[in-house]
């Protein structure tokens, strides 16, 4: 019986794709090409940077690099290397980063555990305040006022804790936790366990996808965030990253050039080159984390945005 099945269903496989349509193969033809210019879209800005940022200015012009320079240099990375604010930067932007998504997962990742429970006590009227927030807010004004008064300026708390509750990356975690079979808590309490051993040893790491997922989406987001240390911090040692790239980037050279008294430029780099090569020294970093969640990122992104 097996052979004759297998037999069938290959044939009727076959058939299938021997019917397909003339407009079928059009829309995937139309797919590829249209998905393709748009990753092409997305990836040669990144590329032409880091072209840009290779580039001898003093023998090939910034205006012919269009894929890659015909000559190479690595002097704007060494300018840029070379300033103390770039690694200072660097240290507050690790610390803002690893704190601030280690904060945002423990507290959302429990608010949004218990928001999944059918039994909690009015779960609706909760979950409303909750989205409640994610359409209406305070305003800069009384989020300055607020952080003054709790005696966080020039301090990194100050670029943590307003953002440490994401009501939409705690409703991703609640519909991805509610997708979770209940009968897998209930075997649990048979076998004697009590919440905190379900909550840890069950829930957390069934739900490393969604974890994952919402540790990269909060990592990228104080990574790249600016406007939060512009006001609140005031410390030029307590800057952060995105400050120091916003600072060369808008005014066209580096801070350790500028300083130099009685010091030409280098001639095979100009301030196009420092700033590419400034973007690259930033935004290389926080790329490679990409692979290490790749495989947990659409898994909990389909999850997690399904459920409602």
């Amino acid at each position: 019986m097996s052979n004759p099945s297998k037999a069938a269903l290959k044939e009727h496989n076959s058939t299938r794709k021997i019917k397909r349509s003339i407009g079928e193969h059009i829309f995937d033809k139309f797919n590829f090409i249209f998905l393709g210019l748009m990753a092409l879209t997305m990836l040669y800005p990144f590329w032409y940077e880091l072209a840009i940022s290779l580039a001898d200015a003093e023998r090939v012009a910034i205006s012919k690099v269009f894929i890659w320079p015909e000559y190479m240099s690595l002097e704007s990375y060494k300018n840029v290397c070379s300033d103390p604010n770039i690694w200072t930067g660097y240290q507050w932007t690790i610390i803002r980063t690893v704190l601030g998504t280690l904060i945002a997962l423990i507290l959302g990742f429990h608010f949004a555990y218990v928001l999944s429970k059918k039994y909690f006590p009015n779960r609706t009227f909760w979950t409303a305040i909750l989205v409640f927030t994610m359409f209406f807010s305070g305003g800069m004004v009384p989020d300055y006022l607020l952080i003054r008064d709790l005696g966080l300026m020039n301090s990194v708390f100050a670029l943590i804790l307003p953002g440490a509750i994401s009501a939409y990356n705690i409703t991703i975690m609640r519909n991805y936790l509610m997708s979770l079979p209940d009968s897998l808590e209930e075997s649990a309490r048979i076998d004697g366990a009590n919440d905190i051993i379900i909550l840890y040893r069950i829930i957390v790491p069934l739900s490393l996808p969604i974890i994952a997922t919402v540790a990269l989406w909060t990592a990228v987001g104080h990574w790249n965030a600016w406007f939060d240390a512009m006001l609140y911090i005031r410390s030029s040692d307590k800057q952060v990253l995105a400050i120091t790239l916003r600072r060369i980037v808008l005014a066209g050279t580096n801070a350790s050039t500028t300083s130099m008294s009685g010091e030409e430029m280098n001639t095979n780099m100009t301030s196009e080159t420092i700033k590419a090569a400034t973007i690259m020294v930033a935004t290389i970093p926080i790329l490679c984390v990409y692979p290490f969640v790749q495989k947990y990122f659409v898994k909990g992104v389909m999850v997690g945005s399904v459920k409602g």
